[in-house]
């Protein structure tokens, strides 16, 4: 039985790459199951978040042959996608799939939301009957690592999320002081209620957010003194705000350049930073062309995040060591016959990605 995963990442593609193969959590058991009966799969858990799209599987033959057929099943597209893929199998694979539970593969290294995204991308593929002993053993044993890695590295130590790196990137933009600054979060998930926990701490003068449940925002936005807003609101409230963190989970746009560029007589001329940290991005990517108006999405916040992770750098070592050995001891498990050997990992495969396409709900 042949482990393996196939994806791309912040790593190897685009944001305007990632977004095309983006998969709703709602979604995850339908795709699951299409990408298993589809590519003659024994089973599968797909993985999709704002940094990557991966699909962990097992087969009996190898999985180069397969690989094209995997990604026709995501997304009607017709972009070649050979520079952006990777495929990791065997030993690589489970190494992969521990570094990537734990935050060491993260933008944030040793940030904690990824290993929330990979447990619920496991249970939702458990719960559709797409996995077996393999997969199960693999992804108990993960869950397990990076608990293990929290507790006995300093890997998460000082650790922020996507948001709090957008925060810090609005902080930037204002010469460090947000005391006379009015944010609007578009948004009221976790990666929202992160963003305005962090704008609270920074001393934000008033947070504004808007979220297609008014209930949810009115929650959000009285835990920090903040002002909730119906998702219809959000342009006429756009006028009196400095920055707008964006972050809805929508699959299509939901600013666009005629909406921003109608707002900004009323504006006087004042700076607007909108900064996009969703996947399928939120912003409209013409909406930078706009005279005082400064877009950054998601791919942007690495130089910041690079910065942040020098100090937690020095404690991959430690994490390392600890996935080296879970990784000998559970691929034993699975197969007792099984020696170490070089893995299979393929960082592009030149040739195997036909650019057909198929149409898919989204």
């Amino acid at each position: 039985m042949n482990i393996f995963v196939a994806g791309l990442s912040y790593k190897t593609a685009p944001v305007e790459v990632r977004e095309q193969l983006a998969v709703r959590p709602s979604l995850l058991p339908c795709y699951g199951c299409r990408l298993k009966l589809n590519a003659g799969l024994d089973e599968v858990v797909l993985l999709s978040t704002c940094n990557r799209v991966e699909i962990y599987g097992t087969t009996e033959s190898w999985v180069q042959g397969k690989v094209h057929r995997l990604f026709r099943q995501l997304c009607a597209t017709d972009i070649d996608l050979t520079p952006y893929i990777y495929v990791k199998e065997g030993i690589a694979a489970a190494e992969h799939l521990f570094s990537v539970t734990s935050g060491l593969d993260s933008m944030v290294i040793g940030e904690t939301e990824i290993t929330g995204q990979v447990k619920s991308a496991y249970q939702a593929a458990q719960q559709a009957g797409l996995t077996g002993r393999v997969l199960n053993r693999l992804f108990q044993t993960a869950l397990q690592i990076g608990k293990e890695i929290r507790t006995h590295t300093a890997i998460g130590r000082g650790a922020t999320s996507v948001g709090s790196v957008a925060v810090e990137l609005a902080e930037k933009v204002f010469a460090g002081d947000l005391s006379d600054k009015t944010v609007m979060i578009l948004g009221a998930g976790k990666m929202g209620e992160a963003c305005v926990r962090h704008l609270a701490k920074r001393g934000a003068r008033l947070v504004l957010v808007a979220n297609r449940s008014l209930e949810r925002a009115r929650l959000l936005a009285a835990e920090f003194g903040g002002r909730p807003l119906s998702f219809d609101e959000r342009m006429n409230a756009m006028t009196e705000a400095d920055i707008v963190v964006s972050s809805t989970g929508c699959p299509t746009t939901v600013l666009h350049k005629n909406e921003i560029a109608a707002i900004l007589p009323m504006r006087r001329n004042r700076p607007l930073i909108l900064i996009d940290i969703a996947v399928p991005r939120d912003i409209a990517p013409d909406v930078e062309e706009l005279g005082n108006v400064y877009l950054y999405n998601i791919d942007h916040l690495e130089a910041i995040v690079r910065e942040n992770s020098k100090m937690r750098e020095q404690e991959l070592s430690k994490c390392n060591e600890i996935i080296a050995r879970r990784t000998t001891a559970l691929m034993a498990k699975i197969n007792p016959t099984h020696e170490k050997k070089p893995s299979a990992e393929v960082e592009s495969l030149p040739g195997w990605y036909s650019g057909g396409a198929i149409a898919c709900a989204r």
